[in-house]
């Protein structure tokens, strides 16, 4: 057992540590073992209506609870707590192993842009700006027809599979969006939903909007593909909704312009939120009520375990990456009003 123990350890050290060629990973294990084991596994998952993380959390936290009790009745509190220790760290060490294989080598895959005709010179202030006002264009146009109730999701399906398509991968399969025993901490935190890395399933905010719920869906949807950088998800979920119907159009557009408008001088800002339609105005005042209710100090302990979690990942921009979406449009021509195109 002590050597098991150790054995654990040593090898998500290396795990951690190792270089790995991001070619090796796209071919082998983004394009090949993750999507196989993906397309089993997040079916599977669908068919129970609770999120699988909340009881294996509760399982695990329960199971060393036991343990040390036990342990301190057995052995007294100081040994107890030193015996937990090597626990913790062992099993720690083991839901780490299971992270990596199960979907978080994802992020060490070869970089999106380096498969798109992708043009770095197009990222500048002027097709930021020009984002921007096509944005606002599509968001004005799209608002007044859009659906004033949540009709699910099903209908991303279809446009999800074509965005794949596009990107020329095979098909990971959707995830039906869970709600979790992290509703509340959601809430607090103003997180919109996440992809659980170890049973592969989809876990969403229940107080977004109907209007935000498309693109967020899409976005966790992205990551089952195995687009573990936020950007990229934010990418292949806006590609994914502008070829889904009226709701997930108008829902990924203001995603762009949220992200845009976050990036621009603040002349481009007042100019930009100018052009507005009170419709879009009005949704925009609701999701900022609806990020307003949420607790400071949990809002920024959130965003900085996530930062150093990213980061941890290989993630270099940290939280930044989800902005990063806007440098893929744009670089992809987006801006111009070309289509993102693959090149290998």
């Amino acid at each position: 057992m002590k050597k098991m123990r150790i054995a654990a350890i040593v090898l998500a050290a290396v795990v951690a540590l190792a270089p790995v060629p991001a070619s090796w990973i796209e071919a082998w294990y983004s394009r090949g073992l993750y999507l196989t084991l993906q397309n089993a596994l997040t079916p599977a998952t669908n068919l129970v209506p609770i999120a699988l993380l909340d009881v294996a959390g509760l399982m695990l936290a329960a199971g060393l609870m036991t343990i040390f009790v036990r342990r301190w009745r057995r052995a007294g509190l100081a040994r107890a707590v030193l015996q937990m220790t090597i626990t913790i760290v062992t099993a720690a060490a083991c839901v780490y192993l299971w992270f990596v294989g199960a979907w978080g080598l994802n992020y060490r895959r070869v970089p999106l842009e380096s498969r798109l005709e992708f043009d770095e010179a197009r990222f500048t202030q002027a097709a930021a700006r020009l984002l921007g006002e096509r944005a606002v264009d599509q968001i004005n146009l799209l608002r007044p027809t859009r659906s004033a109730i949540d009709n699910g999701v099903g209908n991303l399906q279809q446009a999800f599979a074509a965005a794949q398509s596009t990107l020329g991968q095979s098909h990971a399969v959707p995830g039906v969006p869970k709600r979790s025993l992290l509703g509340l901490y959601f809430r607090r935190a103003a997180i919109d939903g996440m992809t659980d890395p170890w049973f592969l399933e989809i876990i969403i905010n229940p107080d977004l909007f109907p209007f935000e719920r498309p693109f967020v869906v899409a976005h966790e949807w992205a990551h089952l593909a195995g687009y573990a950088h936020e950007a990229e998800a934010n990418f292949v979920g806006w590609l994914t909704c502008v070829n889904g119907d009226v709701d997930a159009q108008y829902s990924a557009w203001l995603m762009v312009y949220e992200n845009v408008w976050s990036q621009l001088p603040r002349a481009d800002r007042i100019a930009l939120a100018a052009r507005l339609s009170e419709g879009v105005r009005e949704d925009l005042r609701a999701m900022a009520a609806r990020y307003e209710t949420s607790t400071p100090i949990v809002r920024t302990a959130a965003r900085d375990v996530y930062d150093s979690y990213l980061r941890a990942n290989r993630v270099r921009e940290g939280i930044a990456s989800y902005t990063g979406v806007v440098r893929l449009l744009i670089g992809a021509g987006v801006a111009e009003g070309r289509t993102p195109v693959i090149v290998r």
